[in-house]
């Protein structure tokens, strides 16, 4: 069987750091996705500073702007939080599918779908007791999600079919029923674009910090970003996932359960990129409209990319790319700031991020040069 190209080496619960405090353990580890994710950041910046020079703006005085309207209050600061609440959600989920070498693209499609039927089932929440009125909908769009990897994943799974074709082709699907449905069955009175009616009241995710746009949803987001560090690391699946995707061939020589690893990390994403779907609607526009995701799906690859999947990296990136999202809107408001810089930035990371995987391939390719020459 087939699977993606690896990333790492698989790596078992390691003996020899279950002494080392927690602490150590967190610091290390966000020291490795420091060394690993500061150069597509560091590159990204000097292009973006040319980029500037070159429209007539000065770089220390637009990062300066960038840094201040994202962290410089905590009003600021909440809105970057709101901002990075969905793409941690499909950075989540994009990394839980790499993990076993599984590159799905998918996650957009099932945030898409999530948030929808979050807002449909929401919107006749009204009537309901105040905990399953959140409940349902969450639990509706989640299981949307999935559905919308399920096929790509049997696909995969039992045919080897490409699954970054069919994830790829099922975002358009998804984008296309879901208009088609907005404006066929669940079109709010008096509309003339795509949106649905408001979820009801009791339907909505609590602010943490009123009036700011930050909701429970971020809360739920962390707690799942702990149960995929808790999962990845003990229990037996998640070894399985590490080891699938790095070593494919020698997993199925061992035995290991490769067509449970990729089922699993497929429906598993779309699962992830339901609720987080559902959380946006929930938490943060309180409907569905069209242009319901910024590509939120597609920054979550960038994101599980330059954090190298791990846990630490991922929270980080998706702060990131929350804060460039969160005070580039605002900014442009004080300086005449060309409204793609932005854009320019977040798709350099993500070239570079992507790019970075190339490094280690060429070393050995260098490495297997000069060890033919000797020999």
């Amino acid at each position: 069987m087939t699977t993606t190209p690896t990333h790492e080496a698989p790596v078992a619960p390691a003996q020899t750091e279950s002494g080392t405090p927690l602490g150590r353990r967190v610091i290390d580890a966000a020291l490795r996705v420091l060394k690993t994710a500061g150069l597509p950041v560091l590159i990204a910046l000097v292009v973006g500073a040319i980029v500037l020079l070159v429209t007539g703006n000065d770089p220390v005085d637009v990062y300066g702007r960038l840094v201040e309207e994202a962290f410089g209050t905590p009003s600021r600061i909440n809105a970057t939080l709101a901002a990075t609440t969905p793409i941690l959600f499909t950075g989540i989920a994009a990394a839980f599918a790499y993990r076993a070498g599984v590159f799905t693209v998918g996650v957009e499609g099932s945030f898409v779908l999530g948030g929808l039927v979050a807002a449909v089932i929401g919107s006749g929440m009204a009537d309901m007791p105040p905990v399953l009125s959140v409940l349902l909908p969450l639990l509706g769009g989640t299981v949307a999600g999935g559905l919308v990897a399920l096929v790509p994943a049997v696909l995969r799974a039992f045919w080897r079919v490409d699954e970054v074709v069919t994830t790829l082709m099922f975002n358009f699907i998804v984008a296309g029923l879901a208009g088609w449905a907005v404006q066929s069955f669940f079109l709010a009175k008096g509309q003339a674009n795509s949106s649905t009616e408001y979820v009801a009241e009791n339907a909505e995710l609590p602010a943490l910090a009123p009036p700011g746009q930050t909701s429970v949803g971020l809360v739920i987001a962390l707690v799942l970003l702990v149960a995929y560090a808790l999962w990845m690391r003990y229990s037996t699946l998640g070894f399985e996932f590490r080891a699938v995707g790095s070593a494919p061939r020698f997993s199925v020589a061992q035995g290991l359960r490769v067509r449970t690893v990729l089922l699993t990390a497929l429906i598993g994403a779309g699962l992830i990129g339901g609720v987080g779907g559902s959380a946006h609607t929930l938490g943060l526009v309180h409907r569905y409209s069209e242009g319901f995701s910024a590509d939120f799906g597609f920054t979550g690859i960038a994101i599980a990319l330059l954090a190298r999947f791990n846990p630490i990296g991922i929270l980080v990136g998706a702060i990131l790319f929350g804060a460039l999202n969160a005070a580039g809107a605002t900014v442009q408001l004080f300086i005449d700031l060309p409204v793609q810089i932005i854009d320019v930035l977040q798709g350099t990371v993500m070239i570079f991020a992507v790019a970075v995987f190339a490094f280690p391939r060429l070393r050995r390719l260098r490495a297997a040069r000069v060890e033919r020459k000797r020999s």
